[in-house]
This record gives C-alpha cells, sequence and structure tokens, in this order.
C-alpha cells in the first residue's frame, strides 16, 4: 500500500474535488499520477471536454512504502477519491487499471513558453457564460423534430471549436477550466492565469490547475508518449 502525505488539508480537499469533478463527467474515469519528491501532478480527462485536465499537489514528504524515487500510475479515479482522509492529509494510491488511450499521451515537461494575448479572468468567465447561454438559446430554438444528440453535438462543437481571441487556444478548454474550478478568483496568493505553448501544445495554466489541448493541424509533434 502506497500512502500519499500531502502538503495540507487544504492540499487534500482540492484533490478531492478535482476528482469529484472528474468523476461528475465520467463515473469511470481514471486519472494517471505522476510525482517524484514532493510533487505530485494529476492527469485526467473529463470526455465533455477533449481537453487535459492537470492538478498539481504538494506533498508533505515522499511517498511511504517502497517507492523512494518515482510514482507514475493510472488509477481510478473514484478508488483515489474514496481514500483521500482530508483531516490527516493523507491519500492512498489505488491499484493500478488499463489506462484509457490518453493516459500514455501527455503534454511535453518542458519547453513551455509564455504566449500573449490571454484576456483577464473575468473577461474569460464571462465569455464562457455567454457561450453556454449561446447553447441553450440555439438549441431551444430548435422545432422539436431537429432536437436530435447530432444537431445538439453539432452546435456544441462549432461554439466550442472557436478560439480565444488570436491565440489559438479553444473555447471548449476555457469552459473546462471553467467547470473543473480553475478559473475562480485567485486570491493575493496566487497568480493570474497565463497561457503557454509547448510544440503542438497549448496549456492555459491557473493557480488551481492547468488544462491542455493540442492545437489543430500540427497533428502528434512534440508528444510524450511515457
Amino acid at each position: 500500500m502506497t500512502v500519499l502525505h500531502l502538503a495540507d488539508e487544504g492540499e487534500a480537499a482540492d484533490l478531492a474535488a478535482f476528482l469529484s469533478r472528474l468523476l461528475h463527467y465520467d463515473r469511470g474515469a481514471a486519472v494517471r499520477l505522476q510525482a517524484a519528491g514532493t510533487a505530485l501532478a494529476v492527469f485526467g480527462r473529463p470526455p465533455s471536454f477533449e481537453v487535459l485536465a492537470i492538478r498539481a499537489v504538494r506533498l508533505a514528504k515522499p511517498y511511504e512504502n517502497g517507492l523512494d524515487v518515482t510514482l507514475d500510475v493510472t488509477v481510478s479515479a473514484g478508488e483515489l477519491l474514496e481514500s483521500v482522509d482530508e483531516r490527516a492529509a493523507t491519500a492512498v494510491v489505488p491499484a493500478a487499471v488499463t489506462g484509457p488511450p490518453w493516459a500514455g499521451v501527455l503534454p511535453p515537461r518542458g519547453g513551455w513558453q509564455p504566449r500573449p494575448g490571454l484576456p483577464a479572468p473575468d473577461v474569460l468567465r464571462a465569455t464562457v457564460a455567454a457561450s453556454v447561454a449561446e447553447f441553450r438559446s440555439r438549441t431551444e430554438e430548435l422545432a422539436p423534430e431537429r432536437r436530435t444528440r447530432a444537431e445538439l453535438d453539432r452546435i456544441g462543437r462549432e461554439i466550442w471549436s472557436r478560439t480565444v481571441g488570436d491565440t489559438g487556444l479553444p473555447l471548449r478548454a476555457v469552459h473546462a477550466a471553467q467547470s473543473l474550478g480553475f478559473l475562480r478568483p485567485v486570491t493575493s496568493a496566487g497568480g493570474a492565469p497565463g497561457l503557454l505553448s509547448s510544440g503542438a501544445w497549448l496549456r492555459l495554466r491557473t493557480p488551481y490547475g492547468s488544462v491542455a489541448v493540442r492545437r489543430a493541424g500540427l497533428g502528434a509533434l512534440d508528444v510524450s508518449v511515457r
């Protein structure tokens, strides 16, 4: 049994909240855990958004029971959530599962460069709210015989594939960040959200987590398979 000692109760609560949100979109969600020393990265992929979500978690000390250097395993998000003890600030790593295809293809570890043009957080939140309202309005206007899953999906793809200004970041990445709790107001101790790029990947980074997506038309350049 591998025990993770999280930095404090707040880290445990944030990890539990992230896992709960992933499970809201996929009750059978899996997450890939990668850790070294006192830093843990939790990767998940909410299917509704087609993006990769990353939550960084601070550890109080390296893991126990045999893992001295690194941890890299794909596990059930539900089982990991059940093991989180917020009061003790610990979590038990569940048994490994056969990971979904996305778990074998992660963004690069390094080479990230800042990109300009990302609007302020309040503008991003307002854009998501306006897009959600547009989706509801357009679907409600459909005649009953046209209100099919295919038509709803078409409207959704049209709206969420739009990019944020000239950044190339698809709106679905911002929607995912909002839905996963990454775009909530930043405290004085945190920093403003930023946009980074590395090879074919774009990454919306906030103090609460990141959303990564591969840019259209660039194929699988600079993909890390590990």
